[in-house]
C-alpha cells in the first residue's frame, strides 16, 4: 500500500434479528423531541413503524413526523424537512427505510442552523458545515446504498436536472445504526436487485483504480465473491434470511470508507448513472447498471495497461475466468479483461437488471444533457472528456 490515510468510523451499529431492542439506549441519549423521517409509508405496512414509534413512546420522546421521503430526495423536500426540524427544535432525526432516507436525514442535518440555501452550499460550492449539526440515527430497512455508516447524502435538483452527492466528514455519519435483515425481506425484487447491484458497484468505484498491491482490493474481491453468491441464492428465495443478511452486511461494508484506504477511487459509473437519474428519476442502482458496462468496455479499449491489468485480475480473482483459451495458449490481458465483464453481464442478466438507459425512460435527445450535467472526477484510470462522456452514454441506450 502507497498511500497514507486516517480511518475513522463512529457510527455504531447493531445487527441481527433483535437489533432494534437497542434503539431505546440509543435515544436515551438525546433530548425529547425527535423527527421520525420515513418514505412513501410501507414501514406502515410492514410493522416497522410501529416497532420504532413504540420505542420512541416507551422512552417519553415527543414526534415529529417527517414522511414522504423519495426514493431519490428532491431539493425541495430536503427545505421542507430543514424548516420542520427548525420549527420543532429537534434534538434527533430518526430515519426509518432505506438508503434514501437516511441520505435525506443527514442533509437535513447540516442544513437545520445553515444560514445559507442547503443547495448552494453543500451542492454547488460543496462547502463544508460550520454550524451546529443535528445528530442523525438510522433504522435501516433495505440494503444498497451503505449511507447507514457513512457520511454521504445525495439530493436531486430536478429544475437544475442534476442529481449530486455530497460526502459529509465523520460528524455527519450517522451516531447509531440499526440493522435487521428481517426488516428488508418485503423488499419488491426489483427494489432488491437494484440494491445488491448498488452495492457491487461501490466496491467497483473503489477497486477499479491504482496499480499497487493494495489489502483493500483483495478485500474488494472477497465482499464482491460473498455478494455474488449471496445474491444468487436471494433471487431465487428473496427469504433465505442468511442470504440476505450477507447482502445487508456486504452493503455496510462496501461504502463505510474502509475499501478506499490508502487508494485512489473512481467513482465515474455514479457520476454517469447519477445524471441519467436526474432525467429519468430512475431507481439508482438500475441506471448504475445501464451505464457500467458501456464505461468498463470503453475504459479497457482506451485506458492503458493498468486498467487491463486490473478488470483482468477481476476477471481471475472474482469470476474465476482461466487465463488459458479453449486451445489451450495463454490469453491477452486483454481478453481475459473481456471475459470477466462478459461473465459480470451474464450475472447482472441473471438478477434481472436493466441493462440499458432506454429501458429507464431515456433517449437520444436527453444525451448531450446528461453529459452536460455528468461531473467528470479524476481518479480513475482515465479522465474523460465532455465527448468521451456522450459516447459511453450512447452505448448505454
Amino acid at each position: 500500500m502507497r498511500g497514507s490515510f486516517t480511518y475513522c468510523n463512529p457510527t455504531k451499529l447493531y445487527f441481527g434479528k433483535s437489533a432494534l431492542k437497542n434503539l431505546a439506549s440509543e435515544l436515551e441519549k438525546y433530548g425529547p423531541k425527535v423527527q421520525l423521517i420515513y418514505g412513501g409509508g410501507s414501514i406502515k405496512k410492514n410493522g416497522v413503524y410501529d416497532q420504532v414509534c413504540e420505542a420512541l413512546t416507551a422512552c417519553g420522546k415527543t414526534v415529529i413526523e417527517d414522511g414522504g421521503v423519495m426514493p431519490n430526495p428532491t431539493v425541495e423536500k430536503l427545505r421542507e424537512g430543514v424548516q420542520i426540524a427548525r420549527d420543532n427544535d429537534v434534538d434527533l432525526l430518526l430515519a426509518v427505510g432505506g438508503g434514501s432516507c437516511c441520505d435525506y436525514a443527514k442533509a437535513v442535518s447540516v442544513s437545520v442552523h445553515a444560514d445559507d440555501d442547503p443547495w448552494e452550499k453543500y451542492y454547488v460550492r460543496f462547502e463544508d458545515p460550520d454550524c451546529e449539526i443535528v445528530p442523525v440515527g438510522c433504522v435501516l430497512t433495505m440494503a444498497g446504498t451503505g449511507s447507514e455508516m457513512n457520511g454521504g447524502a445525495v439530493i436531486t435538483n430536478h429544475e437544475t436536472k442534476q442529481k449530486i452527492g455530497h460526502v459529509f466528514g465523520t460528524e455527519v455519519m450517522p451516531k447509531f445504526t440499526v440493522l435487521n435483515p428481517m426488516f428488508t425481506l418485503s423488499l419488491p425484487h426489483y427494489q432488491m436487485v437494484a440494491g445488491i447491484y448498488d452495492i457491487f458497484n461501490h466496491i467497483c468505484e473503489q477497486y477499479f483504480s491504482g496499480a499497487d498491491d493494495n489489502v483493500s482490493d483483495y478485500i474488494s474481491e472477497g465482499l464482491m465473491r460473498s455478494l455474488i453468491h449471496s445474491s444468487r441464492i436471494a433471487n431465487i428465495d428473496p427469504e433465505d434470511y442468511e442470504a440476505r443478511s450477507n447482502i445487508m452486511w456486504t452493503a455496510t461494508w462496501a461504502l463505510n470508507t474502509l475499501l478506499s484506504r490508502g487508494k485512489s477511487t473512481d467513482w465515474m459509473v455514479h457520476m454517469l448513472g447519477q445524471a441519467a437519474g436526474a432525467y429519468t428519476d430512475a431507481t439508482h442502482g438500475m441506471t448504475l447498471a445501464a451505464v457500467s458496462l458501456p464505461y468498463y468496455k470503453y475504459l479497457i479499449r482506451t485506458a492503458g495497461e493498468a486498467c487491463v491489468a486490473k478488470f483482468a485480475r477481476f476477471a481471475t480473482e472474482v469470476w474465476g475466468i482461466s487465463t488459458e483459451g479453449e486451445d489451450g495458449l495463454i490469453r491477452s490481458q486483454a481478453e481475459i479483461a473481456f471475459a470477466g465483464l462478459d461473465a459480470l453481464e451474464a450475472w447482472m442478466n441473471e438478477l434481472g437488471l436493466v441493462m440499458s438507459l432506454r429501458e429507464l425512460g431515456a433517449d437520444e435527445d436527453m444525451i448531450d444533457g446528461i453529459a452536460a450535467s455528468t461531473i467528470i472526477l479524476k481518479g480513475g484510470y482515465k479522465v474523460l472528456s465532455r465527448e468521451e462522456v456522450a459516447e459511453i452514454l450512447k452505448e448505454s441506450l
